[in-house]
């Protein structure tokens, strides 16, 4: 029986689950993530509560466990490309159950769920005082059918809340005004305090454990089946401890430990792990810190970045305008249920990592992967191997000049110690006379529209401005690729001399053409890192001791003149804050008359037109055709190597007029010179599968010569569109798989990459490692992943485009983590034969594959149960 406590705070008394009488004294040793998903099964988990509470007692004994465990949480966040793929699906959904003769009102979010609409705006203008305006009213005019979908959506689903265009990242928005720590709910007329946990359908979603929010990413998809009351299934999850002792030095800011961080992290195994911060210093970094360093969890591969709640956690609700009063509720409860941070504490982990916070120096990741760590010195020799020879021109771009110098995503810029930091280097460099050279394109979009007040009130955005770095938007802008277009001299020089151009910019990816298609090379960088290199112009030098400019007398002007020491950044967020400035600036966003004056239909069923280009009924929000397992012979269709992210398998940047989708949009009447991005098309299936991998450095293996997003097409040797042969594989009735090598699917949490895959008809994805995320999105898009043998990757299996590939998973025998037998029939006779590892967690997921995919299966529930309740 479940022990429910009492609590009181400030005369009000509320339930609670009593934790340390449920877990007795083994409560000091379990880790701070195991304590809150105690917390939530023993309160949510019904029946399954007192085995739940077993297995997550047991871990403690082993630290591992095969144990699955049911996880309800408190709300769902999204942003707008993950609303949308998954409102279209709600749409399609509820036609299909209409037509079956169903309600389709039963498909309704039985929890709150908050979307953010932050990741359309592009920098179309900089450099001005009207660019953000400029760049709002683009936004609006590209979009306007999709944010007319989204009303839709608010008008005909209940707990469905869309914060409009300028309030700001969904990270920084949970962070500064929907995050309460902990909270209160009212269930069966009693008033309950519990911890405030989440999911969201942004990797970056953990960047809420810095204030002690569980919670992580996942995809639409798995979303989706939260939305309608399916618990998220789990196993009582690993728990990878990092010690931190010692405190950052002088000179070193928050991004510089998140890039050390994500670079030791990577070098472990966290596949379906969970990361946790202990000791004592943790207690050194303030919650806008940690909230960095959470936020770069998907880099380093966990499934959570968590910090306790402590006092740094109150005194942030505190600045950021919550009340006095809830502050105080927070600290009171945490403390009452062993839930308040203890720096002396050594929980069990599975693993453990010490790092020294005073061992950490300035840093910079890149130049095509998150976690390849170097000095900030070390620019010009980590971009050697990419450049092509090229004549240098004197006065003009030429191989590492910077192109873009972006201060970007919710990463850097929701702490105010960066935003400030910047603008003081800034404020030094402009009383120097310097000015970024005429090549460099320069944005600083906040997470907040409250940075733009702290900013103004310190004088701090005067000087940014001056040296290029005017406020375009807020929202995701450069760090998802809506850089916008090159200026004309790096466009001139690319074209005509081949050089290797940089972005640099404070986000948290920088694979290649994920920042802009043309842009090979990227690193990640501080926000005033940014604006060094931005005045440098290049990234062929050593930044700590060459010059970044001269002066008005012609004075070299080197970075330890302009870097801020940590008194002065502290000094100017003193003069900055104003805990007044938070729900004014967002209350002003929310009351967008742009938005207000959009018109959207009221219907329960959405009126689909079919000569829309965003918004198109997909062929998988339906009862389906049952499910992709079995014994069969396939085709490969695509065969890639190592770290294919999700950006190479479904693009979110701009899409080209010379493409197949660009052609396909431009046939149905858009306009060549802007036909938005991929992102915003995500809404129609028929734009999106022709855009799948063909991101310029996907190589397809299985030929030589093959351009990106084509194949083989096997019977007939031809070279074709991957889009094109699965329609002539799907006609010969011919299955089809895909095979990959380590870390396919890092990167976003897009399930338009397991989308596009399956509307391939793709029944398998043979790799030999999954990122978490996407390994999800295939499961619930029916398709099975296999985990290959080390020995028997894509370059040691050679495929030729007339192998086959026979698989034997028949649905009866498929379980967690079972053994399945795996063919490669060469054209020649030759055979080899493999034992696959199916990547399947829990039997929640063998549920979603026997059914053919979650679609179906929320679908046919809703059928047979007709209440969404009783998907529980």
């Amino acid at each position: 029986m479940t022990t429910v406590g009492k609590f009181a705070v400030d005369g009000v008394q509320y339930d609670i689950i009593d934790l340390p009488k449920e877990a007795g004294p083994k409560l000091e040793r379990m880790p701070y993530i195991h304590r809150i998903l105690l917390e939530n099964v023993l309160r949510t988990g019904g029946d399954d509560a007192a085995r739940a509470k077993s297995a997550i007692i047991a871990w403690l004994d082993e630290g591992r466990s095969e144990v699955e465990i049911p996880f309800l949480p408190n709300r769902v966040l999204m942003h707008d490309t993950t609303c949308g793929p998954a409102l279209v699906d709600i749409a399609g959904m509820r036609s299909a159950l209409a037509e079956a003769g169903g309600n389709p009102a039963l498909l309704n979010p039985v929890v709150p769920v908050d979307v953010s609409t932050d990741h359309s705006v592009a920098v179309d203008a900089f450099g001005s005082s009207a660019s953000l305006e400029r760049n709002m009213q683009r936004e609006y005019e590209r979009n306007a059918e999709r944010y007319s979908f989204m009303k839709w959506a608010t008008n005909t689903l209940t707990g469905f809340r869309v914060h409009p265009p300028g309030t700001g990242i969904m990270h920084t928005l949970n962070l500064e005004r929907l995050a309460t720590v902990v909270t209160q709910q009212q269930k069966d007329d009693r008033r309950w305090a519990v911890p405030d946990t989440l999911i969201g359908t942004d990797s970056h979603t953990p960047m809420i454990n810095g204030i002690g929010v569980l919670a992580w990413g996942v995809g639409g998809l798995e979303a989706e089946s939260v939305f309608f009351g399916m618990p998220v299934t789990l196993r009582v999850p690993d728990v990878v401890g990092v010690r931190l002792i010692g405190g950052l030095r002088e000179g070193v800011l928050a991004t510089d430990l998140a890039l050390v961080v994500t670079h030791l992290l990577r070098q472990i195994d966290l596949q379906d792990k969970f990361v946790e911060f202990y000791g004592p210093g943790v207690s050194t970094l303030t919650a806008g810190d940690r909230a960095v360093v959470a936020n770069m969890t998907p880099e380093f591969g966990g499934n959570s970045g968590y910090f306790p709640i402590d006092g740094h956690t109150t005194q942030y609700l505190r600045a950021t305008g919550r009340s006095e009063d809830h502050a105080d509720f927070v600290e009171h409860y945490a403390k009452r249920v062993g839930l308040w941070f203890d720096p002396s504490s050594e929980p069990r982990y599975t693993s453990t990592l010490e790092i020294d916070l005073s061992s950490v120096e300035p840093s910079l990741a890149g130049p095509r992967r998150p976690q390849d760590r170097i000095p900030v010195s070390e620019t010009a020799p980590a971009i050697v191997g990419m450049k092509k020879p090229s004549a240098d021109v004197e006065g003009q771009p030429n191989s590492g000049a910077v192109a873009i110098a972006a201060i970007t995503s919710c990463t850097n810029t929701s702490d105010p110690r960066l935003l400030a930091a910047a603008g003081l280097l800034a404020r030094k460099a402009r009383a120097y006379g310097l000015r970024p050279p005429h090549w460099v394109k320069t944005s600083l979009a906040p997470g907040s529209p409250t940075a733009e007040r702290y900013l103004r009130r310190a004088g701090l955005l005067e000087d940014l401005e001056a040296v290029g770095f005017g406020i375009v938007g807020y929202g995701c802008t450069t760090c998802i690729g809506n850089s916008g277009p090159l200026t004309e001299p790096i466009a001139k020089a690319m074209a005509e001399r081949d050089i290797l151009p940089v972005a640099v910019l404070s986000g948290n990816r920088n694979f290649p053409g994920r920042v802009h298609p043309q842009l090979e090379a990227g690193f990640l960088a501080s926000p005033p890192m940014v604006v060094v290199f931005a005045l440098a112009g290049t990234v062929e030098l050593n930044i700590l001791t060459d010059p970044i400019g001269y002066s008005r007398e012609g004075t070299p002007v080197t970075l330890s003149m302009v870097w801020p020491k940590a008194s002065e950044i502290d000094d100017a967020v003193a003069q900055a804050s104003d805990i007044g400035d938070f729900a004014p600036a967002y209350e002003k966003a929310e009351a967008s008359k742009a938005w207000r004056d959009l018109d959207a239909p009221t219907t329960i069923i959405f009126p689909w037109d079919e000569k829309s280009t965003y918004i198109r009924r997909p062929p998988f929000a339906s009862f389906g055709k049952g499910t992709l397992l079995g014994n069969y012979q396939a085709h490969p269709i695509l065969v890639v190597g190592d770290d294919i992210t999700t950006d190479h398998i479904s693009p979110a940047g701009a899409v080209e007029a010379k493409s197949d989708a660009g052609r396909y949009l431009i046939e149905r009447g858009e306009n060549p010179a802007d036909l938005n991005v991929f992102s915003s098309r995500r809404g129609n299936w028929q734009a999106m599968i022709r855009g799948l991998f063909t991101n310029k450095t996907v190589s397809n293996l299985i030929g030589a010569d093959i351009p990106p997003g084509s194949t083989i097409h096997a019977p007939s040797g031809e070279i074709m569109s991957l889009w094109a042969a699965a329609q002539l594989y799907a006609a010969e009735d011919r299955s089809v798989v895909v095979v990959a090598g380590e870390r396919y699917g890092m990167g976003s949490s897009r399930d338009w990459a397991a989308k596009g895959v399956s509307l391939l008809g793709v029944r398998a994805v043979l790799a030999l490692s999954f990122e978490r995320i996407h390994r999800w999105n295939l499961i619930g898009m029916g398709i099975l992943p296999l985990r290959l043998p080390e020995a028997f990757g894509p370059a040691d299996l050679a495929f030729a485009a007339e192998d086959l590939v026979e698989v034997s998973a028949d649905p009866a025998r498929i379980e967690p983590r079972c053994k399945v037998g795996v063919v490669v029939k060469r054209a020649t006779g030759q055979k080899i034969s493999l034992t696959a590892t199916a990547a399947i967690e829990t039997n929640a997921e063998v549920d979603i594959l026997r059914a053919g995919g979650i679609l179906p299966l929320i679908l046919r529930n809703a059928m047979q149960t007709g209440a969404m309740s009783r998907l529980l």
